[in-house]
């Protein structure tokens, strides 16, 4: 790797330009004036071996506009796409001085179309601020992610500035503070904040990419979302932390914007496709991803800017940690998936971003795609399992008692298996990826003509069930029975081993109308209708956060495996049926029967009692007595006495307490 910093150095004296390929002939940087809009200096950079070209542009100040052009051989059959009429973002801009637009122009062919230039985005030469000191993520495994889109999150929200709405900023906002303080939120998961463009079919249905997994290239914030650039991004993480709430950016180093052979050439197609992208034997690229094109992260350039773009967002905005994207794409060599690809290896090792929070989306659509649970420490993991398993369990599928327990207990099916004595799960039930929570438990099949493809894209299996009418309904009873769903799985999410994760929004009942794929829905679809949100689920899911925080032992990361958890004689976990009796095999093989699960657990002194009731049919749990002890409801304002029946399809959480601990309380 060159040691040469790449991109827009910026010095008192002028701005130095650099940038890598292994086979252009040919690299210029091209100078606009201050509106962007007109091209007036053309400055050919010189080779300084390794693959590096530079200029030094005297005179130059902060926040002139460039871009870069690059000549060569031009067969996209061979991937290659040289063309000097192709205007190229810096893929070391930190900003650019405008979103990107699709137009036809930057996908023409070489000799087939104009200078691109009037339809790019330029990169603005910029210092960086100042290092954020070095301080450890507040985050920590085993404590409530909260996933959310910046735009969609604040768009519509009554006391937020109309002006921030929307933005990075508007997440420091009082009122957005003392909302996720409220839920207990350890850390906000940033979906994509950085610079994308729609994909090419969008722009003629009138739709627009919403979420952001379209990247064009990997450092500069997306001028919509962050108009106040890097340093909007940084004050932000700042007021977030102050109120104890980290933030984790959801990256995507799999793919970019420029997606197949037919798509637009922005800037590493440009600058050498062969290098930045995976090919086939035959030339073709490789398509991993789903979206025409895939990053070769094992290659070393790759690699370091892969390295550059994390420690960018660790030292100038002190952001926790980060979400991966098709995961797999980043440990694949040569095309295949290795846990120890050099970059995993490499971003985990990393001084800057050893103590980082890492996730991963542990899937891709290439060979041997799906890689659950074969990540190495310190990488989490998103559990599609942990989801699907407890959406059929609450659907009412039969035989899916054990397969609770397993997702209740930590997963240990899936992470125990390299010996890991913590679990490295993320349990979620909805994401942004598919049905809402509130649309899980009110369609059967997905909704998404909006998107234009004649409900052809997205999910099919969405697990999900209407409880007896698709889609809206004035019905009081079904409306009740799908609060009660709703409120059922939120429980089983709290009351689950491992770090879980919640999607903003979710805590309230917010609906997409059945649609699962809202990638292209700028719109209601998407933005979180706060006037019009369900308070009382809001309230049971902020009782049940407080629920977790003060009982440790729901969010320890170990697995629940039956036995003491400490020098006491109380097991980590028995599991018990409705009348007490422990599990036994025929139990756990009685598909038709067992819908009704206790876990029994140690909370430090006593026992926390977790008693799912998947029937339709109330039901009595006989809890087990202990001399010295009483039980009592662990959500005082939500739950039954011990002697009450359990409602169907519901959770309750009893708490055993030391009955002179007891008498002393009510007499305080």
């Amino acid at each position: 790797m060159p040691v040469s910093q790449l991109g827009a150095i910026v010095t008192s004296e002028g701005i130095r330009f650099a940038v890598w390929s292994s086979s252009a002939r040919r690299l210029w940087v091209s100078i606009f004036d201050d509106t962007g809009a007109c091209e007036v200096e053309r400055l050919e950079l010189k080779p300084e071996g390794e693959g590096v070209f530079a200029v030094f542009a005297p005179g130059l100040a902060a926040g002139t506009r460039y871009g870069f052009r690059a000549d060569g051989d031009y067969a996209p059959e061979r991937g290659l796409w040289f063309d000097p009429d192709k205007l190229l973002t810096d893929p070391y801009a930190v900003e650019i001085d405008r979103p990107y637009q699709y137009h036809w122009r930057l996908a023409a062919k070489r000799n087939e179309g104009a200078d691109t230039a009037p339809w790019m985005a330029k990169s603005i030469g910029c210092p960086l601020p100042e290092l954020v000191p070095a301080r450890p993520p507040l985050f920590r495994p085993g404590s409530l992610i909260y996933e959310l889109n910046v735009r969609s999150f604040t768009k519509l929200h009554p006391d937020v500035p109309e002006a921030q709405r929307g933005t990075i900023a508007a997440l420091a906002h009082p009122v957005i503070l003392e909302h996720l303080k409220r839920l207990g939120v350890s850390a906000v998961e940033l979906m994509p904040v950085t610079a994308s463009i729609d994909e090419r079919h969008l722009p003629p249905l009138g739709l627009s990419n919403a979420w952001g997994y379209n990247p064009v290239t990997f450092m500069a914030l997306d001028p919509r979302l962050a108009p106040g650039g890097l340093t909007e991004l940084r004050d932000t993480v700042a007021a977030l932390r102050e109120a104890g709430i980290g933030i984790i950016l959801d990256l995507v180093f799999n793919h970019t914007g420029e997606s197949d052979r037919l798509g637009p050439t922005l800037s590493l197609r440009g600058l050498d496709a062969q290098a930045y992208y995976r090919h086939l034997p035959d030339g073709r690229l490789a398509n991993d991803t789903g979206t025409g094109n895939t990053v070769a992260c094992d290659h070393p350039v790759v690699r370091e800017m892969v390295l550059d773009t994390l420690r960018h967002f660790v030292r100038h905005a002190g952001v926790d940690g980060f979400r991966f994207d098709l995961a797999p794409v980043l440990g694949r060599v040569d095309g295949a998936f290795d846990p120890e690809a050099p970059l995993l290896q490499a971003v985990a090792a990393d001084p800057v971003l050893a103590d980082r929070v890492l996730i991963a989306e542990p899937w891709d659509i290439g060979p041997n795609g799906y890689q659950l649970g074969n990540f190495r420490p310190p990488y989490l993991e998103w559990n599609d399992r942990y989801r699907d398993d407890v959406r059929r369990f609450w659907r009412g599928d039969a035989g899916m008692a054990g397969a609770l327990a397993t997702r209740l207990a930590g997963s240990s099916d899936v992470f125990g298996r390299t010996g890991q004595p913590a679990s490295r799960t993320v349990n979620f039930i909805a994401a942004h990826d598919g049905m809402t929570l509130a649309d899980l438990v009110a369609y059967e099949r997905k909704h998404n003509t909006a998107n234009g493809e004649q409900n052809r894209d997205g999910h099919n299996d969405n697990l999900s069930w209407n409880n007896g009418v698709e889609g809206e309904t004035d019905n009081a009873e079904i409306a009740k029975a799908r609060f009660g769903d709703q409120c059922a799985l939120l429980a089983t999410l709290f009351a689950s081993r491992g770090t879980i994760m919640l999607t903003a929004g979710d805590e309230f009942g917010r609906t997409q109308e059945g649609n699962n794929n809202a990638y292209a829905q700028d719109n209601a679809i998407t933005w979180l209708d706060w006037v019009g949100r369900d308070e009382a689920l809001e309230q049971y899911t902020s009782l049940l956060s407080a629920m977790r925080r003060a009982f440790p032992a729901l969010s320890d990361r170990h697995y629940l495996i039956g036995k003491p958890s400490d020098a006491a004689t109380i097991p980590d976990v028995e599991w018990l049926t409705e009348t007490g009796a422990p599990f036994g095999e025929a139990d756990w093989n009685d598909f038709a029967r067992h819908r009704l699960v206790m876990m029994l657990g140690d909370s430090g002194g006593g026992r926390l009692a977790v008693m799912v009731n998947g029937d339709r049919r109330q039901c009595v749990f006989t809890l087990p007595a202990r001399e010295g002890f009483e039980w009592h409801p662990a959500i005082a304002a939500m739950a039954l006495d011990a002697a009450q029946p359990l409602p169907g399809r519901s959770v309750t959480f009893m708490i055993e307490r030391r009955a002179a601990q007891t008498r002393a309380r009510k007499g305080s």
